[in-house]
């Protein structure tokens, strides 16, 4: 078909001249004639760069001379260049610069031991301000670094047992018995599964009615205490931790009785302000009148969210006014902190090298160095 064609060599590339006789076969057959290929071939490297479109293709140079592929509006250094994430000019970089640091001087680093038994009500009458959260995650974290720890769940709901993958069913013994029925807290704890020597005491919804039943009761006030004073003295421990509801009756007012330290979750809002004074108040009150040793010891912010002024200016306020007892770590929202106990798991278990966890795991570090009788020999086996 193609014996009369004429091979042309041009710059553009070969051509193909027709003859008549061929255009003419074409046309008798009644097809259209082929006027398109008198024009010279387009390479098909030629024909891209002239097709239309927004962006010319560059990228079919060498690799020398290629020019980065770069999304509408996007300077090359927001381009993905990992070497932008060796300085600290950005804030995605800051923020991995300091879980790296946090991992090579925290993680596998031993903390000190108590010298006594140090007993925690973790508290604040607000709600949804990580209460829980805290507590459970700073119990693994100390219970990871060789402690015994205890978990009191005195919470209805009974999320801490929840995160400790402890069975909080009704009808189960909990500390509900302690409380009403002054069953030894020793037949109610058990170990929580996903970190050794880790404890708890679990909670079951029979507590919700606790409230009630317990102001006819001697000396309602001191129940827990008295439980937890004859535990302690057949089982060693070297942190113990109370969750306590979020409200101020007498579940949380025996919390208060049968500690020695108040642990206060903030969030970094203007509503968990409001209650700090209030919960004050209460802990001054139980002082007087019932538990002459307690103290503020522990004030811990959370939710912090480094983009928002807000919490920048509720966590100045609060180390202004409280600059001994709050903690220099703060603890970030967290995705990974907020899943963890759907997996029955605390974060330190479930992803331990999330920001997170390392973040309770700095808080919890600086709690045991924060124990003026705290020594680097174990005080208890």
């Amino acid at each position: 078909m193609i014996a009369n064609a004429e091979i042309n060599e041009s710059p553009l590339g070969p051509t193909e001249s027709v003859t008549p006789s061929q255009s003419g076969q074409s046309s008798s057959a009644g097809a259209r004639p082929d006027v398109s290929r008198e024009t010279p071939a387009i390479s098909h490297d030629d024909r891209e760069s002239t097709e239309p479109g927004p962006h010319p293709d560059v990228s079919r140079g060498t690799e020398s001379d290629a020019a980065p592929q770069l999304v509408d509006g996007e300077s090359p250094r927001e381009s993905g260049d990992l070497a932008d994430l060796d300085d600290d000019s950005t804030p995605l970089a800051t923020a991995i610069a300091l879980d790296v640091r946090r991992r090579s001087t925290l993680v596998g680093a031993p903390l000190p031991r108590p010298a006594a038994t140090r007993v925690l009500t973790v508290a604040n009458q607000k709600g949804g301000v990580g209460k829980t959260t805290s507590a459970v995650n700073i119990a693994a974290a100390l219970a990871q670094s060789g402690m015994r720890v205890l978990v009191i769940d005195l919470d209805p709901q009974g999320n801490a047992s929840t995160a400790l993958g402890v069975d909080h069913r009704s009808g189960i013994d909990s500390i509900y018995d302690v409380v009403v029925d002054g069953v030894p807290m020793s037949s109610v704890v058990v170990e929580s599964p996903s970190v050794t020597g880790l404890f708890c005491a679990p909670s079951t919804i029979d507590l919700a009615g606790a409230e009630i039943e317990l102001v006819s009761l001697v000396a309602r006030e001191g129940r827990l205490a008295k439980a937890l004073e004859a535990h302690l003295a057949d089982t060693a421990y070297d942190y113990v931790f109370i969750d306590c509801p979020p409200s101020l009756g007498l579940l949380t007012v025996n919390a208060f009785v049968a500690a020695r330290e108040v642990f206060i979750p903030i969030q970094c809002e203007y509503y968990a302000l409001e209650g700090l004074s209030q919960l004050l108040r209460n802990v001054e009150l139980i002082k007087t009148h019932l538990n002459p040793r307690l103290e503020v010891s522990t004030i811990l912010l959370t939710m912090f969210d480094g983009r928002t002024r807000l919490s920048a200016q509720v966590a100045e306020e609060v180390r202004e006014h409280f600059p001994a007892q709050t903690l220099r770590t703060t603890i970030p929202r967290s995705v990974r902190v907020s899943e963890a106990p759907s997996f029955g798991e605390t974060v330190m278990t479930y992803d331990p090298l999330s920001s997170g966890a390392l973040a309770y795991l700095e808080a919890a570090s600086q709690i045991a160095h924060r124990d003026a009788g705290s020594t680097t020999e174990g005080a208890h086996s």
